[in-house]
């Protein structure tokens, strides 16, 4: 089993910048990658940036040069810096851990005002 947590979300004006961070615990050693999904009010939940234990990270259009996925092995968390966030981004952003099975935090929502 794997445990997930998300935090940083909040409020913030078109134009300004969030970081989220997850921290997984549990049987870590089994964690394939570990990224970053959203789902807006009635849209479908999708993906936005996913990194592999390689550290080899990957982006969906929307958000290349704007955010950045990273992680913190020795503490097991990974981190989402968005930049530039536009009001579009609202969303509620889950943290998404595979492994044998997927894995998903309870979310935290994102409020890009205009």
């Amino acid at each position: 089993q794997v445990q997930l947590v998300e935090s940083g979300g909040g409020l913030v004006q078109a134009g300004g910048s969030l970081r989220l961070s997850c921290a997984a615990s549990g049987s870590i050693g089994s964690i394939n990658a570990m990224g970053w999904y959203r789902q807006a009010p009635g849209k479908q939940r999708e993906l936005v940036a996913f990194i592999t234990n390689g550290g080899i990270a990957n982006y969906v259009d929307f958000v290349k040069g704007r955010f950045t996925i990273s992680r913190d092995n020795a503490n097991n968390t990974v981190y989402l810096q968005m930049n530039s966030l536009k009001p579009e981004d609202t969303a509620v952003y889950f943290c998404k851990a595979w492994a044998r099975t997927a894995y998903w935090g309870q979310g935290t929502q994102v409020t890009v005002s205009s």
